[in-house]
């Protein structure tokens, strides 16, 4: 039942398997699985769009407030790429940032098309822990855990890692702003 769990967040750079991981959690849990990316389209939670990285920018003040009333009953996972803009130590009992080597990594935003600056700099942001680096400055440190995430056993592994952190949390109360 998703009530009795806590809220995580899966957060990295693009293509480390957040998505991957996020589904298998909530098919093997029924959790809820929240991709912010697809949520802030869907509800127009939009700020504008960059031309020259090709995507939307979301509105992270809108998608805090919309996501509130949500993260109240437990139970979800949330993914998106980066986290500073999130209520700090209140949401989330457990924050999860696959990382990738970055031979596989480049090979994966290639073949999703990433390519010039874009390409450039979500590999400079894997390899210099821009992300890891954003969750342990956000969140209480004890509560982040990276994880690799660079082949298919790697990610059963991480899905049943998740699991057992889920299953030792106690439900945390979230907090009121």
């Amino acid at each position: 039942m998703a009530a009795s769990y806590p809220n995580i967040l899966i957060a990295g750079t693009p293509c480390t398997g957040k998505s991957t991981l996020s589904k298998e959690v909530a098919k093997r849990t029924g959790m809820e699985w929240i991709d912010i990316s697809d949520l802030a389209i869907k509800e127009k939670l939009i700020q504008s769009f960059d031309e020259e990285f090709q995507c939307p920018v979301i509105d992270e003040r809108k998608v805090v407030k919309f996501l509130k009333p949500l993260v109240k009953c437990g139970g979800k996972i949330i993914d998106y790429h980066g986290c500073s803009f999130f209520p700090r130590r209140k949401w989330f009992s457990a924050v999860f940032v696959p990382r990738t080597e970055t031979s596989i990594l480049y090979d994966r935003l290639e073949s999703r098309g990433y390519k010039g600056r874009k390409l450039n700099d979500n590999m400079e942001c894997e390899i210099f822990q821009v992300l890891l680096e954003e969750a342990h400055e956000t969140f209480d440190p004890q509560i982040v855990h990276e994880i690799h995430n660079n082949t298919e056993k790697d990610i059963d592994k991480n899905v049943d890692f998740i699991l057992s952190i889920l299953n030792n949390l106690r439900e945390i109360p979230i907090e009121e702003d």
